[in-house]
């Protein structure tokens, strides 16, 4: 096997295809050995990892050593091949397929030539950039990069309003969460009129600890506008921290007692 293409198993499949996948797309081929079908796939598989030349990488599962991640994905039949990107499950097919829909099916995964400007126009000067990721947007009004760079731009820059209506448009994307919650907190701390403006601007200062704490307390008041936006600033604040942080777990179990 080549560097593109490698076996994992249940210990190593974390650390080789979930976080892999937020730097390169994996496809993650479920087979068996007694599988004729999965023997058929597999070259034609490896053909078009490798002809994309380390744009996409190949692991591979034993379903008869690896019981358990075959029940984790749902395999009901095999080959079955699933495609994950940004640490999460994208696409997947089940069964041999001819080589043209195998290509397809892995092109569909990379980056489209808008993506590449996009990722390109990030190691520009700030204005050079801008102007390119508009020019993007131009033909490709959704692409990701451009405008998570333009709304990142205009964060760094002070105008977290612009950040959050540049991101309207693929707010539900995963890849751009925290940034999203990082312009949200910033327009509340800007925000002269706001209750939580303090905590915000404490939440995006790093100190989540008493941000959350103020934000818990008003939860605690009652239902109505005002407990459901202190809800919604502290669900940023564990955006921001990430799942496995002892604050996010501690506020989340919190927040639940809470609203239940």
């Amino acid at each position: 096997m080549s560097d593109l293409v490698y076996d994992v198993t249940e210990a190593t499949f974390q650390a080789e295809v979930l976080e892999k996948s937020k730097t390169v797309p994996v496809l993650v081929d479920f087979w068996a050995d007694w599988c004729g079908p999965c023997h058929a796939l597999a070259p034609v598989l490896e053909r078009a990892v490798e002809r994309h030349g380390g744009e996409v990488v190949l692991a591979r599962v034993d379903v008869d050593q690896n019981q358990r991640l075959a029940m984790a994905f749902q395999v009901q039949g095999i080959p079955a091949v699933k495609a994950f990107a940004g640490g999460r499950l994208v696409d997947e097919f089940v069964g041999a397929q001819p080589a043209q829909v195998v290509e397809r099916f892995v092109e569909s995964l990379l980056p489209s030539e808008a993506d590449r400007a996009a990722a390109a126009a990030a190691e520009l000067d700030p204005a050079e950039a801008a102007a390119r990721w508009r020019e993007v947007l131009e033909q490709d009004p959704d692409n990701l990069p451009a405008r998570a760079g333009l709304a990142d731009l205009a964060l760094r820059e002070g105008r977290p309003a612009e950040a959050i209506e540049l991101l309207r448009p693929i707010e539900h994307d995963p890849e751009v969460a925290v940034l999203l919650a990082s312009a949200r907190l910033a327009a509340e701390a800007a925000d002269p009129a706001s209750r939580f403006a303090p905590a915000a601007a404490q939440a995006a200062d790093g100190q989540a600890d008493p941000a959350l704490a103020t934000l818990l307390a008003a939860v605690r008041e009652g239902p109505g506008e005002t407990r459901d936006q202190a809800r919604a600033l502290m669900l940023d604040v564990f955006r921001l921290l990430g799942d496995d942080h002892p604050l996010t777990i501690r506020y989340r179990r919190d927040l639940t007692r809470a609203l239940f």
